[in-house]
């Protein structure tokens, strides 16, 4: 049988720590508190088997991110770049992603649980056994991503920006929009339910009479 669901992280005995931010730094099995990280700079950080609580990146660029293994429990991401990056078994929960740019990152088994995504990027990134639960993602995008076993379960894509991207198999009923961008070459497959069936008709500039 096919797995459809991330696998959590399992994390082992942590000891707490500082997050230092460095080129090249690595960081593995550590708990890391109420730390402020905002507007600092550096590539090919590793974090591997830890947990951040409320650790806030606020403007933080960390371009070629390497993580696996890890909890990220209401981290703060606000306008971060975190370009190339390779998030591996992460769950992020209940974090800050407004404008955060994940342009061109991969994901493996990674869960977003009650994240407030408005303004992110998903832009060009490989999603694999990704899903987005309980999520705000008004004015996200999705622009020429792939992906297999997506799923997004009760999130608002209000205004959301998924063009260029394969939609077949996707299931968009149990969230919400009142407008989408979808490339209409690739709306075959695509799991709707009658309400956005109308939303969507209308944008492609379908007249649809009552």
């Amino acid at each position: 049988m096919k797995k459809n669901n991330p696998s959590l992280p399992e994390l082992p005995a942590l000891t707490e720590g500082f997050f230092d931010v460095e080129e090249e730094a690595l960081f593995e099995n550590l708990q890391f508190n109420s730390q402020d990280i905002s507007y600092q700079t550096a590539d090919n950080i590793a974090v591997r088997s830890s947990h951040l609580d409320h650790v806030i990146f606020h403007k933080t660029r960390l371009d070629h991110l390497d993580i696996s293994n890890t909890i990220f429990d209401h981290c703060d991401f606000s306008n971060a770049e975190m370009f190339g990056g390779s998030f591996h078994r992460v769950l992020f929960k209940n974090c800050k992603l407004t404008g955060t740019n994940f342009a061109d990152s991969y994901f493996r088994d990674c869960l977003f649980d009650d994240c407030l995504g408005d303004f992110s990027s998903f832009s060009s990134t490989n999603l694999k056994v990704v899903t987005f639960e309980n999520c705000q993602l008004p004015q996200s995008e999705f622009f020429e991503s792939t992906w297999r076993h997506l799923k997004l379960i009760n999130c608002n894509l209000d205004d959301s920006n998924w063009f260029r991207t394969k939609l077949s198999g996707l299931d968009f009923s149990s969230n919400s929009f009142q407008k989408i961008a979808l490339s209409q070459e690739l709306l075959k497959g695509l799991k709707v339910n009658q309400e956005q069936a109308i939303v969507i008709a209308a944008g492609l500039g379908l007249v649809i009479e009552e």
